[in-house]
């Protein structure tokens, strides 16, 4: 479950660094980057409607088992609370221990699942989404609570009712959840505050969010300027 703070927020959250800049000499003979990796795909819905998506599964840890856990709640380790978990072809999986995972993202957590051991079945979990019949979750406790499953997947639309972009993650790197974006005509995707100032109007039922974007918002950064210190 995640919550939209009503207060402003003056970031873009659409900006990102700007490459350092190379000596003149360096610059003679560029070489092009490296083509860069797709964008990992949000978990495909599950054929049960009444599944509510609590997290995912990622990459083995280490030799013993362990493994890396996306945590889509509004307490990352209070997914274990939860147990068990269902997958989308209805096995049942228990979190028998939690952990935060080294790093600046509070939602990656390192997982121990009964029954798993070693290496191998651990990384047979990897992309593994998991959830909840939506009637364990309750109700949201007031009306900017909502689940994070109905945000994934739903369309971006600006003031006039033009679709923009689509959600797909809610990610929190500590300072509040944010909307990852990707442009309604294809592209990199990025990152939204999700405030009231850039999120005034919810229709989670019709899958439809208004948002406020600013105009650079999806524009790859420019060469960083003669004059900047930094």
């Amino acid at each position: 479950m995640t919550r939209r703070p009503a207060g402003p927020n003056s970031r873009d959250g659409g900006r990102r660094g700007r490459p350092v800049a190379l000596a003149p000499q360096a610059a003679t003979s560029p070489k092009p980057p490296p083509p860069k990796p797709p964008a990992p795909k949000p978990p495909a819905p599950p054929a049960d409607p009444d599944l509510v998506l609590m997290g995912e599964f990622g990459r083995a840890q280490g030799l013993h088992g362990e493994v890396r856990l996306k945590s889509f709640t509004a307490d990352p380790q209070g997914i274990a609370g939860y147990n068990p978990l269902m997958t989308a072809d209805g096995r049942a999986l228990t979190l028998t221990e939690v952990r935060p995972a080294p790093g600046a993202a509070t939602d990656m957590l390192i997982a121990r699942v009964q029954g798993v051991a070693g290496r191998t079945a651990a990384e047979a979990l990897n992309r593994l989404a998991v959830y909840v019949p939506r009637a364990r979750l309750g109700t949201p406790e007031d009306s900017d609570e909502f689940f994070t499953t109905d945000l994934i997947g739903a369309t971006a639309v600006d003031a006039a009712g033009t679709a923009v972009a689509t959600v797909v993650a809610v990610p929190n790197y500590g300072g509040g959840d944010l909307l990852e974006l990707r442009p309604a005509g294809g592209g990199a995707t990025a990152l939204l505050p999700f405030t009231q100032a850039f999120v005034p109007s919810l229709d989670l039922p019709a899958r439809r969010i208004i948002v406020t974007l600013p105009e650079d918002f999806f524009e790859a950064p420019g060469p960083k300027p003669a004059d900047d210190p930094g």
